[in-house]
């Protein structure tokens, strides 16, 4: 972006220069390496030491600590190896970017770049856009590209979130990846992790342990102390250079819950003001967050987006899940009693808890599309022990109704890649950490599972065949199960963008009303935008009596009130 002077990393200058600065406030001293020769570095002030020099793109450069230890440039777009070496000069992307699309029109697919083809590769999943947008998705949301210590992993493990992990290809691929999606009118979404930095390669602590907050520790390690402006302008400008530099639309939030910031305002709000506010395109943010707020996603006097655009909805996944496999272990147990009627409530009001257990706020009265549903995501499936994938637990009526309701809801759908298909090969948590790290990663996945029934041969997440079993397999994804399997998806998802989307973008709070949830009967009405939409299923095991419904007949599983049945009807009003 033109305007934007990067606090962070070496950024060039007109004269052939590049301006080297690192925030190091826990050292009294620090020297550049560059192209092999160590250079003094001036202090600046408030911790950060600052240098400029000749310098041309792609030159080696890191930085001397007074002990010796060189380390990597957290801020780095690019690496010369691995996350322990030097960094490579990088100037910063500039072109124009699409219009982009509306909040409304988005239909997500989220998939790993590492196993969403058999090359794992930008330019491989590129060939599959195509197919992708003829399906009626509108939004990739790629997991986290940050590069992290070793070969292979999830991403969530990051310690350098501004190079994209070479595993995948080099950030020309990327670039390229997200241009060829705009060019068939989709958006790319990237998941960001701005709660904690991965084990292996995270040298911080080093030099600037007011980074952290050593009262407050994360489950994956040292909290992050937002308060600090350095800190905060670290993840801010990070976000601007995924969504300016490289073109995504979006930014998906990882556990925000870990994001504990007192600061007024908090970091999520002023990030997210900053970037509407420099961008002049639409900008789609979503939350992960297991305690069910709201006050990030609250709509303007217009019912404009002013913050965040939409939140993960665990609630409708997690009494989906327990509806279609009776599985109550783990936190399903909260969903066990009655699954149908959380469901039920996530679909009318957006969350099914909503403060009266201690969890969660009041959510009826944002819009539908502030909540994005799903019946798998990277979390839901690689977290259990072997990675199982919905289709293979559930019987495929029942999964085929469950489809149809997350397809046409006034929700934001996402589906998980594969899914579509009907992919069975599991997707399972896998990394490639060497050594005494590697082996405790193992050890914590084998203790994660103990006493679990069932599970008690977990694969291996070190061993490198994990991650090639987690590949989507394209012989299923082309067979002929496969190919009917994507059809009515399709059909699915013309009817979404024909007779539901066009009614989104005026819903406001309050659309949605549960009628009944009890004895397998299911019946939700929405008021949308100058239409009615209305859900009547049954998910018991034998017929059962719906409430009445108006309008044109939709789409239907089954027949009215048979088992696992799920009939949509909508009735323009405007």
């Amino acid at each position: 972006m033109a305007d934007l002077d990067y606090t962070w990393g070496a950024q060039p200058r007109d004269d052939g220069t590049w301006r080297f600065r690192l925030w190091a406030p826990g050292v009294d001293g620090l020297s550049l390496r560059l192209n092999g020769e160590d250079h003094p570095m001036e202090a600046a002030g408030e911790g950060w030491f600052s240098l400029e020099r000749a310098a041309s793109e792609g030159d080696a450069y890191g930085f001397v600590l007074p002990d010796g230890l060189v380390v990597p440039d957290p801020a780095a777009r690019r690496q010369a190896g691995d996350v322990h070496g030097l960094s490579r000069l990088t100037a910063p992307r500039a072109g124009g970017f699409w219009a982009g699309r509306p909040w409304e029109e988005a239909v997500i697919y989220e998939l790993h770049v590492g196993t969403f083809t058999p090359a794992g590769t930008y330019r491989a999943a590129a060939a599959e856009l195509d197919r992708l947008a003829a399906l009626g998705i509108t939004a990739i949301e790629l997991l986290p590209l940050a590069q992290f210590g070793g070969d292979r992993g999830w991403g969530y493990d990051g310690v350098l979130p501004y190079a994209p992990h070479p595993a995948y290809g080099t950030p020309d691929d990327l670039a390229a990846f997200v241009a060829a999606a705009h060019e068939r009118g989709l958006m790319v979404l990237i998941d960001v992790v701005y709660n904690h930095f991965g084990p292996d390669g995270n040298y911080l602590h080093a030099y600037a342990p007011g980074f952290f907050d050593e009262a407050r520790h994360t489950p994956w390690g040292a909290g992050i102390d937002y308060r600090a402006p350095p800190v905060r302008r670290f993840f801010i400008e990070n976000a601007l250079y995924w969504l300016t530099e490289y073109g995504f639309d979006g930014l998906r939030l990882d556990a925000i819950d870990q994001i504990e910031d007192p600061s007024d305002p908090e970091l999520l709000i002023e990030l997210a003001r900053e970037l509407r506010a420099r961008l002049d395109r639409p900008v789609h943010l979503t939350t992960e967050d297991n305690r069910n707020v709201t006050h990030l996603h609250e709509r303007g006097e217009d019912g404009e987006i002013v913050l965040h655009s939409g939140e993960w909805n665990d609630d409708f996944h997690n009494a989906a899940h327990v509806l279609a496999t009776g599985e109550s272990e783990g936190y399903y147990g909260d969903y066990a009693t009655d699954p149908l009627g959380l469901l039920g409530r996530a679909l009318a009001e957006g969350f099914a808890f909503q403060g009266e257990t201690g969890r969660g706020a009041p959510s009826a009265h944002l819009p539908p599309t502030a909540f994005v549903d799903f019946l798998q995501n990277h979390d839901q499936t690689g977290n259990r022990a072997r990675g199982d994938r919905l289709v293979t637990l559930a019987n495929p009526e029942t999964l085929d109704a469950l489809t149809a309701i997350l397809l046409l809801s006034p929700h934001i759908p996402m589906l998980f890649m594969g899914e579509e298909y009907g992919e069975t090969r599991p997707f399972c948590f896998f990394a490639g950490f060497d050594g005494e790290l590697g082996e405790a990663v193992r050890k914590g996945r084998r203790e994660e599972f103990k006493g679990f029934a069932g599970f008690d041969d977990v694969p291996d997440p070190i061993a490198r065949e994990t991650m090639e079993m987690s590949t989507l397999d394209p012989a299923r994804r082309d067979s002929d199960a496969g190919r009917e399997a994507q059809a009515r998806v399709r059909r699915l998802l013309e009817l979404r963008h024909a007779e539901i989307v066009p009614h989104l973008a005026g819903t406001t709070g309050g659309a949605g009303r549960l009628l009944a949830a009890e004895d397998g009967v299911l019946a939700v009405d929405w008021q949308l935008d100058g239409a009615l939409l209305q859900l009547r299923a049954n998910f018991a095991s034998a017929a059962r009596e719906m409430p009445a419904a108006q309008g044109r007949e939709l789409h239907k599983v089954g027949a009215l009130g048979a088992p696992n049945s799920a009939v949509h009807w909508i009735r323009v009003t405007a």
